[in-house]
């Protein structure tokens, strides 16, 4: 039972203290109806609105954010693929020259 028993460790659950997130969603579902009523002005663009959207829309990006982890670049994967290359045409060949 030791090994097939092991629990899964508590999930972390961070309350905000001085932000009220669902005060700031009310307060921007108003400002947009009085918007489309004509009550206030339209929002000029700006793209602070927008950033951001793809990343949250994506589950498999927005667990990449969370977690920090950084892509491994193409150029990275091309040098090592060189390197193994020329590995194995040493190994063949026995000379490091082409």
């Amino acid at each position: 039972m030791g090994m097939f028993g092991i629990r899964k460790p508590r999930g972390f659950n961070h309350q905000y203290i001085y932000v009220d997130e669902r005060k700031e969603k009310l307060t921007k579902m108003e400002e947009d109806a009085k918007r489309d009523l004509g009550m206030l002005p339209e929002k000029e663009f700006s793209p602070e609105d927008i950033k951001g959207k793809f990343v949250e829309a994506t589950t498999h990006l927005k667990r990449r954010k969370q977690s920090g982890r950084k892509p491994i670049h193409v150029g990275l994967i091309i040098i090592i693929i060189a390197l193994l290359i020329y590995l194995w045409h040493y190994l063949l060949t026995g000379s490091w020259s082409f």
